[in-house]
């Protein structure tokens, strides 16, 4: 199993463990952080989601003239400097106890984090070579779920001794895990900074490449499947099955330890973008397939019934999702031109917080209100974004 998940050595290899430094902080921090936030700081959910939601809005926002800070000043020092940033902001929620200071300090989070991410996937262009990026990355999930599987039962500890000190001591975990992880990206060889742009030339040259705006849009589109798994199918569970309640913890240890021992070989087919869209044609089928089986839950009156069903569902799942993030990373990588990887990354990547800002909003619609058309309609919504990725990629393909 070690031998799937960890990357070749060298710079792959010390990428992994940057990234399973940071997993490892970050899911003790999302099973503690909410409560915290209520039972310590004293705010009420409302608060904690309107600064939630408007945090990851700026930082999706942030992280494009992020991305481009990379190309001009180098990956690396700017991937070190936005891990410290992020180290500082899990450290002010120590001492916060109001919502203007929680706010401040979430923006700070969710920039830094945003910022982070497409300076990472800058400096792993840099040091690792183009036919082997999607491999390296199907590692890096693979290393990333084990190490927030590992920082959610640290969390769990948390929260079981249920103190003040004890979320005091998972914050302090995830600062000194994000201080760690700024370390170890110093030691990976330092890439040198794109050339100044051309006279004419935008700042920001990706807002102006509508077919990649194109892709990313679908891309969006396809990773609304996000909240599938920490919000809409639990409260499906809990509220239109006969399945016991205890099956929500379970289909998440699955999801985790599918993509740990499967992402990579997932990923290994896909080498350019025939086989990312391909990979991405064969996942929407999967994930309509899954939508139909998570729908039929609903009908048994017997609660195993209900619960085989769900698992059935939730393994189509995890497919589906392995086959669309390594579709996704051939697609986001080979698209930008290689000078200007950190701003087109982390323009790729605003799917992400688009998906947890409006994902639960438009899951729980169509989940939870309009039932099993519900799945039905989200299952047909993911197979024609996966389809029209295809027309997407050749027309930013021929016009790059």
């Amino acid at each position: 199993m070690t031998i799937r998940i960890l990357p070749p050595p060298g710079a792959p290899r010390r990428l992994a463990a940057a990234q399973l430094s940071n997993s490892v902080g970050d899911g003790a921090y999302y099973v503690c952080s909410a409560l915290y936030f209520t039972h310590v700081v004293g705010l009420s959910p409302a608060q904690i989601g309107l600064g939630l939601t408007v945090a990851w809005a700026i930082g999706s926002v942030a992280g494009v003239p992020l991305g481009a800070l990379a190309d001009r000043r180098g990956p690396r020092g700017t991937s070190v400097a936005l891990a410290v940033a992020t180290a500082g902001s899990v450290c002010s929620f120590l001492v916060i106890r109001s919502f203007w200071a929680f706010l401040a300090a979430v923006v700070v989070y969710a920039t830094a984090q945003c910022g982070l991410a497409a300076a990472r996937q800058a400096l792993l262009a840099g040091v690792v070579a183009p036919e082997e990026r999607t491999g390296v990355l199907a590692h890096l999930q693979a290393v990333l779920n084990g190490g927030l599987a590992v920082g959610a039962a640290l969390g769990g500890l948390a929260l079981g001794v249920g103190t003040e000190r004890a979320y005091l001591a998972v914050f302090a975990l995830d600062a000194a895990a994000f201080l760690l992880c700024a370390a170890v990206l110093l030691r990976l060889p330092a890439v040198a900074p794109t050339a100044d742009r051309a006279a004419g030339e935008p700042r920001l040259a990706v807002l102006r490449d509508r077919p990649y705006a194109l892709v990313t849009l679908i891309n969006a589109v396809l990773l609304l499947r996000m909240p599938l798994l920490s919000l809409a199918i639990p409260l499906w569970i809990v509220e239109r099955t006969q399945a016991p309640g205890w099956l929500v913890s379970a289909l998440f240890v699955l999801n985790t330890v599918a993509v740990m021992l499967f992402q990579v070989r997932t990923a290994r087919p896909v080498t350019d973008l025939d086989t990312a869209g391909r990979a991405l044609r064969i996942s929407g089928l999967v994930m309509a397939a899954s939508c139909a089986v998570f729908a039929l839950s609903a009908l048994p009156r017997a609660g195993w019934a209900a619960a085989a069903l769900l698992v059935a569902g939730a393994v189509l799942q995890v497919d589906a999702e392995m086959r669309q993030s390594a579709g996704s990373w051939q697609i986001g990588f080979e698209l930008a031109p290689a000078e200007r990887i950190g701003q087109y990354q982390g323009f790729f990547g605003t799917g992400v917080p688009v998906a947890r800002t409006l994902g639960p909003l438009v899951l729980t619609s169509l989940l939870l209100l309009w039932g099993i058309p519900g799945w039905l309609l989200l299952g047909a919504l993911l197979l024609a974004a996966s389809y029209g990725m295809g027309p997407a990629v050749r027309l930013a393909r021929k016009t790059a």
